[in-house]
């Protein structure tokens, strides 16, 4: 395999605590050294070279919860064309949910997404499999066979286990499970039929809208359950300043657990829906001006562990349905990077980075994470460079967001998996359809 020579950039690992200008130097899909001026050295020689002159050279990004729709949507978005969208958005790897259709709930199944993301070679594709049989809250999923088929954690995303006593079980009978439980905290009876946040916006609007308390009861719930079994809890899209106090409340208590924030939670607010259209239509959904603030205060101070899209990406067709009828959810994994440095222009870009990749990595427990000698070779390669959003030109199939037409700051600029460039200057270099 050919050798790539990464020159010139700041090179800052959260995992090594460094900072510093630096050459990176990647060699049969692993990082070979990491030092000054590798350039002049033997083992440089022949090598590839990426000028990463006033650019950061960082781990490679892991997105730890997105929807690749395949099996069973692939009109919404493919294992393929999803893995486009995440290389041109600077992620080296994604895990992926499992409600899919078959829900990914077997061995087979988990084989199959991971059949498909090799067949596109593109970014790191990491399954998580259901958490209960066909994600109904009823049967336990077989664990150890799905994590011994490549599963990375277990959730039943899109709805929470509804019933505690079930919940419970699994976490005892998969306490000593490598993997993760992903929470996804709502109360359906709470939820009902809203499609906004309840507060003074759905008022004004005659919407119906889902409390804070949807949300605030099941982290509560998830949390305790957590702490009562021992097995280790991620709470998936957090999204109310209460939530936040209760994650403060486990850590405080040594509960086993960690969280995630999306762009659009730490972005907008419930008055984005003054237009009446499903664009910004989301669940959980986007809340108020409080919230967002309490949000961004708890990335500042650690409370919040990682960044992650929920990238949910659906057609045109669907998202131009009434309000009322649309699906939640749109893409994200192509404006993450630079809405997250939009939300939280004050963040020193060791913790940014921190929370796009060390701290994934560390909790999904997959390789990554750090440019020490012998990690894989993975790496985002970002930049301040002003750019809008265009969602048509998008490589996920999903071409609706918020964002269009938002102008951020920071891009990525290179996207490195396994020694190879991906993706450069917003081209991915190699084609998905081969």
């Amino acid at each position: 395999m050919s050798a790539l020579l990464i020159r010139g950039g700041r090179v800052i690992d959260p995992a090594q605590n460094l900072d510093a200008l630096r050459d990176v130097l990647l060699r049969d899909g692993l990082v070979a050294a990491v030092g000054e001026r590798l350039g002049d050295t033997d083992a440089a020689r022949e090598c590839t070279v990426y000028d990463a002159t006033n650019a950061i050279v960082a781990p490679g990004f892991i997105d730890m919860h997105v929807h690749l729709r395949e099996p069973g949507h692939a009109h919404k978005e493919t294992v393929a064309t999803g893995s486009a969208a995440a290389v041109a958005g600077g992620f080296t790897a994604v895990a992926c949910m499992p409600n899919t259709e078959p829900a990914v709930d077997s061995p087979a199944l988990v084989a199959e997404v991971r059949r498909l993301a090799q067949a596109a070679g593109l970014a790191r594709v990491y399954p998580i499999a259901a958490l209960t049989r066909a994600r109904a809250g009823a049967e336990l999923a077989p664990y150890w066979q799905l994590h011994d088929a490549g599963a990375v954690a277990f959730s039943d995303d899109g709805a929470a286990v509804r019933n505690p006593r079930v919940l419970r079980h699994a976490a005892l009978y998969a306490r000593d499970v490598p993997g993760v439980f992903i929470s996804h905290c709502e109360d359906v009876e709470l939820r009902d039929d809203a499609v906004m946040n309840e507060g003074v916006r759905s008022f004004e609007l005659g919407l119906a809208g889902a409390p804070d308390l949807a949300e605030d009861l099941n982290v509560a719930r998830d949390l305790l359950i957590a702490g009562d079994t021992g097995k280790r809890f991620h709470i998936a899209h957090l999204s109310t300043a209460m939530s936040v106090e209760l994650m403060r409340f486990a850590r405080a208590h040594d509960i086993a657990a960690t969280c995630e924030v999306t762009p659009h939670h730490l972005l907008l607010d419930d008055a984005r829906f003054e237009r009446f259209r499903a664009d910004a239509k989301v669940n959980p959904p986007l809340r108020a001006a409080a919230d967002v603030r309490a949000l961004r205060d708890a990335v500042r101070d650690g409370s919040i562990d990682v960044f992650a899209t929920d990238h949910a990406p659906h057609t045109a067709q669907e998202k131009a349905r009434l309000l009322s009828e649309a699906p939640p959810g749109f893409s994200g994994l192509e404006i993450a990077v630079g809405a997250y440095a939009h939300a939280l222009p004050d963040l020193p870009l060791s913790r940014f980075i921190a929370l796009l990749s060390t701290n994934p990595a560390r909790i999904l427990g997959v390789p990554g994470g750090t440019l020490a000698l012998g990690a894989p070779a993975d790496i985002t390669i970002f930049a301040e460079r002003p750019w809008r959003v265009d969602a048509a030109a998008f490589h996920s199939l999903g071409k609706n967001t918020p964002f269009d037409g938002a102008d951020f700051q920071r891009r990525p600029i290179a996207t490195i998996v396994a020694g190879a460039l991906l993706m450069k200057d917003g081209t991915i270099v190699r084609d998905v359809s081969r």
